[in-house]
């Protein structure tokens, strides 16, 4: 129910008003409406991440600290270590809509927390909770959600580009459709459909640069958290609804994320180095 209603949210109040103002820009930009169509784009977007964590997913989960010292305690010494501000550790009761493992730490400007939601504590050993955190803790130190900002909108930019070339094109060839031009919403399913071609021909490019800004981030939870064992039985857990073994190809094309069989890989190659340095 909760899932639904996050979706009626956006479909009913955030969509339209976000298409809007995209097509405002499209009838003050004129010809440059791809250019500026992208960057109100890419600035929506930063909105909705550096905002949602914090301000718009409490309405519809709880978050309440977590007291448990065990579970909390580690995680805030990981986070005064690489100078994450934060004085408390969350929790939101995501079981109400899921059952899958998952934590951030998000937020900016003095509104910086970390939360894990009520499946991990309940399904994780303390070793997996903690390599979680670090590798949410790598998101933030190494700064991916802007970097992935700079990426997607430079990827937005060639994306309505291409739309740019297209979209006069095909509107001019098929007169009765009765769009008058790109700030017409009435042409709005044909430049969905020009967007969604092009992202599904660079998909593995976009796959490729996410995969391996959530490597790095493997990479720092090992060495902040010193789990390994805990990181790979948690790849294990995260099969239930990821591939652990995929074919390369498959993973290259297909998978934003390392897989299954990547992981454990990357723990017990850290583990071993550790054990061959204390030789």
């Amino acid at each position: 129910m909760l899932d639904q209603l996050k979706g009626l949210a956006v479909a009913l109040i955030v969509t339209p008003l976000g298409l809007a103002l995209l097509y405002a820009v499209f009838r003050r930009a004129q010809r440059a409406w791809w250019v500026a169509g992208s960057l109100v784009t890419v600035a929506l977007l930063a909105t909705g991440l550096l905002i949602a964590p914090v301000f718009i997913e409490p309405l519809f989960n709880k978050y309440t600290p977590v007291s448990d010292p065990a579970v909390r305690d580690p995680i805030l010494a990981m986070a005064r270590a690489n100078q994450i501000p934060v004085d408390q550790v969350l929790q939101f009761d995501a079981s109400r809509q899921t059952n899958r493992v998952s934590a951030n730490v998000s937020g900016f400007l003095g509104t910086t927390r970390i939360a894990l939601n009520d499946n991990l504590l309940r399904r994780c050993s303390l070793p997996e909770v903690r390599m979680v955190m670090a590798h949410e803790m790598g998101h933030y130190v190494l700064n991916h959600i802007g970097k992935f900002l700079v990426f997607f909108g430079v990827m937005l930019v060639a994306g309505f580009w291409f739309c740019d070339r297209f979209f006069e094109l095909i509107r001019t060839r098929f007169p009765h459709w009765g769009v008058r031009g790109i700030d017409d919403p009435a042409g709005f399913p044909l430049l969905m459909l020009l967007l969604g071609v092009f992202f599904f021909v660079v998909t593995p490019i976009k796959n490729t640069i996410i995969r391996s800004s959530e490597a790095e981030a493997d990479a720092f939870g090992l060495n902040v958290s010193r789990e390994p064992d805990g990181f790979a039985q948690c790849a294990l857990k995260l099969g239930d609804y990821r591939k652990l073994d995929p074919g390369p190809w498959e993973e290259i094309f297909f998978f934003d994320h390392p897989s299954g069989r990547a992981r454990i890989r990357m723990a017990m190659d850290w583990k071993a180095e550790q054990l061959r340095g204390r030789q």
